[in-house]
């Protein structure tokens, strides 16, 4: 008889601050007309683009973690909407780079300062987005998301253990 865990897994409460991170900001950037997602794919659109960059959008799923074909499908509803330009990539006609328009580029500065003003209100139970716990925390998080994932490999049971692939 196997005991019952003591508390909540890391996995279960990662899942959880994930869940409460997307909702608040869905609900704070949602008066610009944006949802999370669309959030997280203009502004880093707008930090790419600050570095010199005009990303392709792999190279935005790339940096965001998000599959490409969801990168594509928000390039189109934020193309619809007038902040994004999305032209054939001159270096490789399969490509298609990502620019925010003039419109994309104020409404995302918008949203990146009231995300992070609900940063620096989430924040606050670490001592602030600046604190020692803060770092630590942040460490912490990009410690765990540089672990490559594993390719996924089916459960073995009795009939296939011991047989090649």
């Amino acid at each position: 008889m196997s005991k019952g865990s003591p508390g909540p897994t890391p996995g279960f409460l990662v899942w959880r601050l994930a869940n409460k991170w997307r909702v608040a900001v869905d609900r704070a950037v949602a008066p610009l007309g944006l949802t999370h997602a669309q959030y997280s794919l203009v502004a880093s659109l707008y930090g790419m683009h600050r570095t010199g960059d005009r990303p392709s959008q792999r190279q935005l799923a790339d940096h965001t973690g998000m599959e490409a074909l969801y990168v594509s499908k928000l390039a189109r509803t934020l193309e619809a909407a007038g902040l994004i330009d999305r032209a054939r990539d001159p270096r490789d006609p399969r490509a298609v780079q990502l620019a925010l328009t003039e419109q994309g580029q104020a409404v995302t500065r918008q949203a990146i300062e009231v995300v992070q003003n609900l940063l620096r209100q989430l924040l606050e139970p670490l001592g602030g987005l600046d604190a020692p716990r803060t770092r630590a925390f942040t460490d912490e998080l990009t410690a765990l998301l540089d672990v490559p994932l594993a390719p996924s490999s089916a459960p073995t049971d009795e009939r296939t253990k011991g047989t090649p692939p």
